[in-house]
């Protein structure tokens, strides 16, 4: 039997284009299985989403943020599966069936793809696969994957839930996929499956709520501080975003970790550099950006 699918939406409703193509990307899915589409929104009166007929708009009924909505959305379901997707990405055709496919075949519960970055509105795209078909709690740890995207996640109804004490947000998405990674590998379609929009987030450049997020994931999953390569790219992580806040001295102190960790990690002179003024942060994420990469 086909298992049914629920995608949950969060939205703030405030790019109201944006989210109806998300929608509509979600309808136009392939899937032969029951679908349906339930769209959160965290802050609005959800009576101002407007969305088809067929897509119920529930106002977040938990904590306010991402991480309220999306549970909101998942208690909202009554479906074997959660999907997620973010209003400001779009599905691609394909995507549910091929990812579906894959957690019966390979007995799992939890499946990411790849996929590839729009930024600023630029028609051109850059695809970030992981190379892969599985992804585990140590390559996680290694590595953000940015490819292993909200967008991207399907996994059991009820067998995971968001962390609503992820600060702003911050981090939740990875806080989830690692969990999920360490109850049994993700499986992962390595083909661009969801375009994902970069630019228009409304956490690009809350650079406090950047570094609270990576306090609390060091907090909850200290193996992070014990990979030198995962433990260097958070150093260098947080020595960028106190560069970004004029903290000079806590962005030399976190980029001499990150060099001392692993020498030769790349954001610990980038991070020196935006502290010395010689390039704004923006700058450097905006290069990033254009390359599918983020900091």
């Amino acid at each position: 039997m086909t298992p049914s699918v629920g995608v949950v939406i969060p939205t703030r409703g405030d790019r109201p284009a944006q989210l109806c193509e998300a929608v509509e990307s979600a309808l136009a899915q392939d899937y032969p299985g029951r679908l349906s589409v339930v769209v959160v929104a965290d802050g609005p009166d959800p009576g101002s989403v407007e969305t088809p007929a067929s897509v119920r708009v529930l106002p977040n009924a938990l904590t306010p943020g991402l991480p309220g909505a999306r549970n909101t959305g998942i208690s909202a379901c009554d479906t074997d599966l959660v999907a997620f997707c973010d209003d400001d990405d779009v599905w691609l055709p394909g995507k549910l069936t091929a990812q579906v496919h894959a957690l019966l075949d390979r007995g799992a519960g939890f499946a990411s793809c790849g996929i590839e970055v729009s930024y600023g509105g630029r028609e051109r795209v850059v695809p970030r696969l992981a190379g892969r078909d599985t992804i585990t709690a140590g390559d996680l740890i290694r590595s953000r994957m940015v490819m292993v995207h909200s967008s991207t996640f399907v996994f059991e109804r009820g067998a995971l839930w968001v962390d609503e004490s992820a600060p702003n947000g911050q981090n939740e998405d990875w806080d989830l996929a690692l969990r999920a990674a360490k109850r049994q590998p993700i499986v992962n379609v390595d083909r661009p499956l969801v375009r994902v929009r970069w630019g228009r987030s409304h956490y690009v450049a809350r650079w406090a709520d950047r570094i609270a997020g990576l306090d609390w994931m060091l907090t909850r999953h200290p193996e992070l501080a014990v990979d030198p390569r995962g433990a260097a790219r958070v150093y260098g992580q947080l020595a960028f975003g106190h560069a970004a806040l004029g903290h000079r001295r806590e962005a030399a102190r976190w980029a001499l970790r990150s060099a001392a960790t692993r020498p030769g990690e790349p954001r610990a002179p980038i991070a020196l550099a935006v502290a010395a003024g010689l390039v704004p942060a923006s700058t450097v994420l905006a290069a990033l950006h254009r390359r599918g990469h983020g900091i």
